[in-house]
C-alpha cells in the first residue's frame, strides 16, 4: 500500500469489509448508479371520484365544527351557532353523496352525534332552548347512538334554566337510571342537582333525602351548606349543629401548606417550587379552600341567631367549632365577621369590644380589626381615635391600601390637604383599583382649587365604576365650577339616567337651563323636582315667579298657597297670594286676603299699605281706619328699631333669604351628599375599612342646589321705611311731624297696560245732543 494511503486504509481485521467506507461513498457492488435515473414522480389522485368527494366533505365537516367549538370559547355564540348549522348543511350533503354511490351503509355515526351534539350545545348558548331540546330529542331517541342516555342531563339543565322544576327533575331521574354505577362521581353530580331542584322548590325533606345520601358517599361544602339550609328552614336546631360539625370535617384532598414554604439550603428545590406554586394544581387547591371558606361563613352567619337563644351565643358556639376544627385559622375571620354583624344589628360598641379583642392576636388579623376600627371611630367623630388604629393598620401592614385611605382622611379632617393627598396616592401606588383612595384624591384636588386635576381623578374613577351615581354628579359639579355648562349639563342628564327620582339633581338641571335662557326646559325639570319633593320652598318660588312671568297668575296662586301652608309666619307668601288676586282682577278676593293677613299680622306695615290703596280705589269707608293703623304700626317699627337694631337686622336679613327648605342640598344620587359619602369596605374582613373623606365645608355638596332660587324671579314685598339714624345722646328730644305713607309697590311688580283698542272715550263737547234735554216725546213707545 502506498505512504500516501496508510493514514485514510481501514485497519486489517478478521472480517471482510462490507463496502462502506468513511469516506462518504455510497453503497453499489454491482455499479448500477450509472444506469439508473431519477425516481418517477408521483401519481396525482384523482379528485373527481365520488370516495374522494366524500372525504373532502368529511374534512369540511369536522373543521366547521372545530371553528364552532373555537368559536364559542372566544365568546362569540352567534358565529359558534352560525358554524355548527353550517356543518350540519354539510353532513345532509354528505349523506345524500353516500346514497347516490350506494355506500349508505359506510355512515360515518360519530361525525354525525358530534354534528347534533354540537349543534345543540350552540342553541343552549345562545337561550335557544326550545331548539336545543328538539336537537337533545333526536339524539336521545336514535338507538344506533351509544350512551345518548346521558343526554338527558342537559336537557334537564335546560329545564331548570327554563325554572321548570317538575320536567328538570324527571330528566335527572332518567339520566341517573341510565348512568351505571360504576360511574359514582356522575352519579353524584346528578343527585346535587336533584338536590338543588328540591330546595327550589320548597321539597325540602325530598332535598334533605338526597343531600344526605351525598354526605355520605362522598361529602363536600356545597353539598353540606345546602343541607344547613334545607335544616334551617325546617328548624332543625340539632341537626343544623351537627350538619355544620360536618362541614368542616369534610376532606378537601389537598396537600399540607408546608410543602410550599422555601427551602433555604436546596437551590434545586426552591426552583421546583417556584414552579408549582402558581401552578394549574395549586390555583385549583385555592379554589377549593376558598370555597369552604365561603361555605363557613355563610353557614355561621346564617345559624348563628337560631340555635342558640342570642346571637352572641349561636356565633360563639360556630367560633369554637371552627377552633376545634383542621381550618383554625378560619376562626378569627370569623371573630371579624361577628364583629360585622354586631355593626349591621347598630350595637356598636360591642362590635368596637370585638375588634378590639384582637390587638395582641397575629398581624394580619390585627391589622383588619385596627382598619375597621379606625373607620368606626371615623364614623362616629372620634378622629384622634380613629388616627390611633389607623397608624397600628399600616404599622401591621405598610402596604395596606384601606389603612392608607383612613389615615388620609384623619389628616383630611385636620385640614391639612397636602399631606391627605400623599396617604391616596401612595394607597393608589399600592393597588392601583383602590377606588376610596381616587375619590377622595379627587376631593382633596377640589377642595384646593384644582379642578382639571380633580376631574382627571373622577373620570379614571368613573371608567371604573361605570354607574355610580356619586362619581358622575362630581364630574357634573366640577364641570359647573369650570364654566363648561353643555358638559355641565349632559353629565347631568346621565345622573338622572341614574337616579330619576333626585329632586335636587332635577333642580339643578332646571337651574343650568334657567341661566342658558331656555325657560321651558327649566320649567320641566323644576316641575319634575316639584313633583319628587313639594316643599322645596325655592323651587316653589321660582314655579310661582316662572307662571307670573308667563302672565299666568291664576296658576301662580297655587304655588304660594303651599309657600303658605309650608312656612306659615312668613307674610309674604299671603302677601303674593293676594297681589296675584289683585292682578287677576279679583279685587274682591284680594280685599278679603289682604283683610285676613290683617288680622294674622296686625303690625305688618306692607299689609297696611296694601289695604289702604285697595279700600281707597274701591271707595270703602274703612280706608280711613286701615291709615290710622298704618300710622300706629309705623311709629312702633320706628321705635322697635331705634331700641333693638339688631334683631331688625337679624329680622331682615332671615326674610331676605330664599327660604329655607333644602336649599342648597348636596344630594347626589342616592340621597347623600357627593363628598360626604364614606364609602369602602369598612365593615369587610377582607381588607378593613377605609371610608371616603367628607367634605367639611359642603363644597362637593353644591351641586344639589334644590335650593337655587332664580335670581329676581319672584320680586319680594320691599320694606316700609328705612332704619332711622338714633338722636346724639346730649342733644335734645326732637318730635318730628309725619304724615302716612299710604303709597305701596306691588311685590309682583306692575300690572301690565291694558292694550290700546279702536274705541275712545266720547267727548261730551262734541255731543251735539249734550245740551238738548230729551222729551217724552223723543222717548220710544
Amino acid at each position: 500500500m502506498a505512504a500516501d494511503n496508510t493514514a485514510t486504509a481501514r485497519p486489517m481485521t478478521a472480517v471482510r469489509g462490507a463496502g462502506y467506507s468513511s469516506r462518504g461513498q455510497s453503497f453499489d457492488p454491482l455499479n448500477q448508479a450509472a444506469n439508473r435515473g431519477p425516481a418517477p414522480p408521483l401519481e396525482a389522485k384523482a379528485e373527481d371520484t365520488p370516495e374522494e368527494k366524500i372525504k373532502q366533505l368529511e374534512h369540511q365537516v369536522n373543521d366547521l365544527i372545530e371553528a364552532s367549538c373555537f368559536a364559542h370559547s372566544r365568546g362569540e355564540l352567534g358565529l359558534a351557532l352560525e358554524k355548527a348549522k353550517e356543518a350540519g348543511r354539510k353532513e345532509r350533503i354528505l349523506v345524500r353523496q353516500r346514497d347516490q354511490n350506494q355506500t349508505s351503509d359506510q355512515i360515518n355515526l360519530d361525525l354525525t352525534y358530534s354534528i347534533l351534539f354540537n349543534l345543540a350545545n350552540q342553541y343552549e348558548a345562545n337561550e335557544m332552548f326550545t331548539e336545543a331540546l328538539n336537537t337533545y330529542q333526536v339524539i336521545v331517541k336514535n338507538k344506533m347512538f351509544s350512551n345518548a342516555g346521558r343526554l338527558k342531563l342537559n336537557m334537564g339543565n335546560i329545564y331548570y334554566k327554563q325554572r321548570n322544576f317538575s320536567k328538570a327533575i324527571k330528566y335527572y331521574r332518567m339520566a341517573l337510571d341510565q348512568i351505571p354505577k360504576t360511574h359514582n362521581e356522575m352519579r353524584i353530580r346528578i343527585m346535587q342537582n336533584i338536590g338543588t331542584v328540591f330546595i327550589k322548590m320548597g321539597q325540602y325533606s325530598d332535598a334533605i333525602t338526597s343531600l344526605e345520601h351525598i354526605m355520605s358517599e362522598r361529602p363536600d361544602p356545597k353539598t353540606a351548606f345546602n343541607l344547613i339550609l334545607c335544616y334551617f328552614a325546617t328548624g332543625d336546631r340539632d341537626k343544623m349543629k351537627r350538619t355544620f360539625q360536618r362541614l368542616l370535617q369534610v376532606d378537601l384532598k389537598i396537600d399540607d401548606e408546608d410543602k410550599y414554604l422555601p427551602h433555604p439550603d436546596d437551590k434545586h428545590a426552591n426552583l421546583i417550587l417556584e414552579v408549582i406554586k402558581n401552578d394549574t394544581l395549586r390555583e385549583k387547591e385555592k379554589q377549593k379552600k376558598a370555597e369552604l371558606e365561603r361555605c363557613v361563613m355563610a353557614a355561621a352567619k346564617l345559624i348563628a341567631p337560631s340555635i342558640e337563644a342570642t346571637f352572641s351565643a349561636g356565633y360563639d358556639w360556630c367560633v369554637d367549632c371552627v377552633k376545634q376544627s383542621p381550618f383554625t385559622e378560619m376562626s378569627n375571620d370569623l371573630e371579624i365577621n361577628k364583629a360585622i354583624m354586631y355593626l349591621k344589628q347598630k350595637e356598636f360598641q360591642m362590635a368596637v369590644d370585638v375588634l378590639k379583642s384582637f390587638e395582641k392576636k397575629d398581624t394580619k388579623c390585627a391589622a383588619v380589626a385596627a382598619n375597621n376600627l379606625s373607620f368606626l371611630y371615623f364614623l362616629q367623630g372620634d378622629h384622634r381615635q380613629a388616627d390611633k388604629y389607623a397608624e397600628l393598620a399600616m404599622v401591621s401592614d405598610r402596604y395596606n391600601p384601606s389603612a392608607l385611605v383612613n389615615k388620609g382622611n384623619c389628616i383630611y379632617k385636620d385640614g391639612k390637604f397636602e399631606k391627605a393627598m400623599e396617604y391616596y396616592r401612595e394607597a393608589l401606588r399600592t393597588e392601583s383599583s383602590c377606588t376610596e383612595a381616587l375619590y377622595n384624591l379627587g376631593l382633596v384636588n377640589k377642595r384646593l382649587g384644582q379642578n382639571e386635576s380633580a376631574l382627571d381623578c373622577f373620570h379614571k374613577l368613573h371608567a371604573i365604576l361605570r354607574n355610580s351615581a356619586e362619581v358622575i354628579y362630581q364630574i357634573a359639579t366640577l364641570y359647573d365650577l369650570l364654566d363648561d355648562v353643555p358638559q355641565a349639563t349632559e353629565w347631568y342628564m346621565q345622573l338622572i339616567g341614574i337616579v330619576p327620582s333626585d329632586p335636587a339633581i332635577l333642580a339643578k338641571l332646571g337651574e343650568l337651563y334657567d341661566n342658558e335662557g331656555d325657560k321651558s326646559q327649566a320649567y320641566q325639570y323644576h316641575y319634575e323636582s316639584y313633583r319628587y319633593f313639594p316643599s322645596n320652598i325655592s323651587i316653589i318660588e321660582w314655579l310661582g315667579a316662572y307662571f307670573i312671568d308667563s302672565q299666568f297668575v291664576e296658576k301662580a296662586i297655587q304655588f304660594f298657597e303651599r309657600a303658605a301652608v309650608i312656612q306659615p309666619n312668613q307674610v309674604k307668601w299671603r302677601l303674593m297670594i293676594a297681589s296675584c288676586h289683585r292682578r287677576s282682577g279679583n279685587y274682591q278676593q284680594a280685599l278679603e286676603t289682604y283683610k285676613s293677613i290683617h288680622k294674622k299680622f296686625p303690625d305688618n306695615t306692607e299689609c297696611l299699605k296694601f289695604l289702604v290703596r285697595i279700600t281707597t280705589d274701591l271707595g270703602l269707608k274703612e280706608a280711613q281706619d286701615y291709615a290710622t293703623k298704618l300710622k300706629k304700626a309705623e311709629k312702633a317699627k320706628e321705635l322697635r328699631e331705634q331700641l333693638h337694631p339688631e334683631d331688625i337686622e337679624r329680622e331682615r336679613a332671615s326674610s331676605g333669604r330664599a327660604g329655607s327648605g333644602r336649599a342648597g342640598s348636596g344630594r347626589a344620587g342616592s340621597g347623600q351628599a357627593g363628598s360626604g359619602r364614606s364609602r369602602g369596605g369598612s365593615a369587610e374582613s377582607d381588607g378593613g375599612g377605609s371610608a371616603r373623606s367628607e367634605d367639611l365645608d359642603g363644597d362637593s355638596g353644591r351641586g344639589g342646589s334644590a335650593g337655587s332660587s332664580r335670581q329676581n324671579s319672584a320680586r319680594r314685598t320691599k320694606g316700609g321705611s328705612g332704619m332711622r339714624s338714633l338722636p346724639s345722646a346730649d342733644g335734645p328730644y326732637e318730635s318730628e311731624e309725619r304724615t302716612v305713607d299710604a303709597s305701596y309697590v306691588d311685590p309682583l311688580g306692575p300690572s301690565m297696560e291694558r292694550p290700546k283698542t279702536a274705541a275712545r272715550k266720547r267727548d261730551t263737547a262734541e255731543d251735539g245732543f249734550a245740551e238738548i234735554e230729551l222729551g217724552d216725546d223723543l222717548l220710544p213707545e
